[in-house]
């Protein structure tokens, strides 16, 4: 063999050993990375967990702060109970609302140490003026046939504090001109609402003297109880939210934060519990699995 033969050949044999050896460098590094995918996964999901942990120990036990190591691996949550919407004036109520559901707002408290019984005893009442509500997404068409229309529901005590002396009056808004004509709401404000930053596509403002509520009862602690909003015509979910005139509200239930943590993965879940309402099927006054005839 010449030397030429023999220098061709030692070259060829480098080349493959280079090949052999990027192959072989690339097969570890990904299984490196694979292994590594695998772990943070792992690490992830068991973070996730934590976090639910978390959520589920607060429901059960709503202290302000909890906290719990899971197991020998440092797997861990932090989780923070706080009133949601106290002190505020306004709010966005924490899920979308379904046609014939209801989302209510409380202008009383509910005592935490008394099975969150209603009670302006030593804890914040509302006792302002007026209440703005705001309902439906952005952009959405007012004349079409599942446009969501609203019927407001607010319930006081003529006898401030006298649950005996309960009262309702309601109010109903339909955007859509041409079912006003047949189901006769009232129209809704001009503009678009912005609460807490989210954008909704119609709004309507009420004054609780307006509506036949006499000034001795929503200017005296514990003489409004609540509103309710029940959202009509709609196909789909629309966001619904409030906000008040001349008062700050009351909490409207417990937001729960929780983080959890395992290795380097931490995750966070936020839930909401709203104090409890009458079902919407209350508001009828006849029960019957067939038709009606006047």
């Amino acid at each position: 063999m010449n030397k030429n033969n023999s220098g061709q050949a030692l070259l060829l044999i480098l080349l493959v050993m280079a090949a052999i050896i990027t192959v072989g460098a690339s097969i570890v590094s990904r299984s490196v990375t694979d292994v590594s995918i695998s772990s943070r996964e792992v690490e992830s999901q068991r973070a996730f967990s934590a976090a639910e942990a978390g959520v589920e120990k607060a429901l059960l036990n709503p202290a302000p702060i909890l906290s719990q190591n899971l197991d020998s691996s440092g797997t861990s949550f932090n989780a923070s109970v706080s009133n949601f919407a106290e002190s505020s004036t306004s709010f966005v109520y924490p899920s979308e609302i379904l046609n014939g559901d209801v989302a209510p707002v409380w202008f009383v408290s509910h005592d935490a140490n008394n099975n969150d019984n209603l009670s302006c005893n030593g804890l914040p009442c509302f006792t302002g003026s007026g209440i703005r509500i705001c309902w439906g997404k952005p952009g959405s068409n007012s004349n079409q046939s599942d446009t969501p229309a609203i019927e407001m529901s607010l319930f006081y005590s003529k006898t401030p504090g006298d649950s005996t002396t309960a009262t309702v009056v309601r109010a109903a808004v339909d955007p859509n001109s041409s079912r006003r004509m047949s189901n006769s709401f009232s129209a809704p404000d001009n503009g678009n609402c912005t609460i807490s930053g989210q954008d909704f596509g119609f709004q309507k403002r009420f004054n609780f003297n307006g509506l036949g509520v006499p000034p001795a009862v929503f200017t005296t602690t514990n003489g409004l109880q609540f509103a309710r909003v029940k959202l009509l015509y709609n196909s789909v979910t629309q966001p619904v939210a409030f906000e008040v005139t001349g008062g700050q509200l009351p909490s409207q239930g417990r937001q729960i934060d929780s983080s959890g943590a395992s290795g380097q993965a931490t995750r966070k879940v936020q839930v909401f519990t709203v104090f409890p309402d009458i079902p919407p099927v209350f508001d009828s006054a006849i029960f019957t699995p067939g038709n009606i005839t006047k």
